[in-house]
């Protein structure tokens, strides 16, 4: 029989993060509770000191409130790349896969996605990897649903790197 999958790093170390606070038992994560924890305390659980960093910023702003939950899930693209952008660690491809897998926007484009764009290479049988700076013209048909683009690029992709692992099984097989 197969062993069961094993749990990826990054749900080990939330699994963990999660152990550490109080309020977590309840699924809440405050950012008090997060601006309690010591970089130590981050570390011990698989965190680098950057990243704890990071978070320790990410909390302070939802402290603050200069981010809240509400703000977040109402702010349009341009705001919310403006805003999120602000925290250290936090880029544009970040504020990107933030939209499309949790805020479940319908029309991201994330241009400077490799494997996007990528699959826009391919499918566009073009010669040249495009720029980011291009990928807005070659993707306007997709709108309103660039995220649902995306993902059936992430998709080609995978489908061809299948392809190619099966052929290349086939001819070392005959």
């Amino acid at each position: 029989s197969a062993a069961p999958p094993r749990p990826s790093a990054a749900a080990a170390i939330y699994a963990r993060f999660l152990a550490l606070l109080p309020s977590a038992a309840d699924g809440a994560v405050s950012p008090a509770a997060v601006l309690a924890l010591a970089a130590a305390d981050l570390r011990a659980i698989g965190v680098s000191g950057r990243k704890a960093a990071y978070l320790h910023d990410l909390a302070a702003r939802f402290a603050a409130g200069d981010l809240s939950e509400s703000s977040v899930a109402a702010m349009g693209e341009d705001a919310l790349l403006a805003q999120l952008t602000r925290v250290k660690g936090i880029g544009e491809w970040t504020v990107h896969m933030f939209m499309i897998f949790s805020l479940h926007r319908p029309d991201v484009l994330p241009s400077g996605d490799l494997g996007v764009r990528k699959g826009v290479q391919e499918l566009y049988k073009l010669k040249a990897l495009p720029k980011p700076e291009e990928m807005a013209a070659l993707c306007e048909r997709w709108r309103p649903y660039r995220s649902v683009g995306a993902w059936y690029m992430w998709r080609l992709l995978e489908s061809k790197g299948a392809a190619a692992k099966k052929a290349k099984k086939g001819n070392a097989s005959s």
